[in-house]
């Protein structure tokens, strides 16, 4: 099993990565920083400077339908925000 599982591509991270050199990831759950970092080191071919991991809960709905209450939740995922070397950067789109 991969620990990275996809790079993460809005509007925040675009702005980060174009101006502070940080990149987002969608990680394993269980993975820790040195795993991350070891990982995106090889995928990319890239010196990572710091990782910063965050642990997003999932979100919880509740429907009111015909047939009755529908309650459902979305995943819970874990982000990594990398800080690349200054002079180099990573290239999601040839990496796919």
């Amino acid at each position: 099993m991969s620990i990275i599982i996809r790079p993460i591509v809005t509007e925040k991270v675009t702005k980060e990565s174009e101006v502070l050199n940080r990149f987002g990831f969608v990680v394993d759950k269980k993975a820790n920083k040195v795993e991350i970092k070891k990982a995106i080191e090889a995928a990319y071919g890239v010196t990572i400077v710091s990782v910063n991991t965050m642990n997003v809960r999932p979100d919880r709905s509740t429907k009111y339908t015909k047939s009755g209450l529908i309650s459902g939740k979305t995943n819970a995922i874990k982000k990594a925000i990398v800080q690349v070397q200054e002079g180099e950067t990573i290239d999601f789109y040839n990496n796919i």
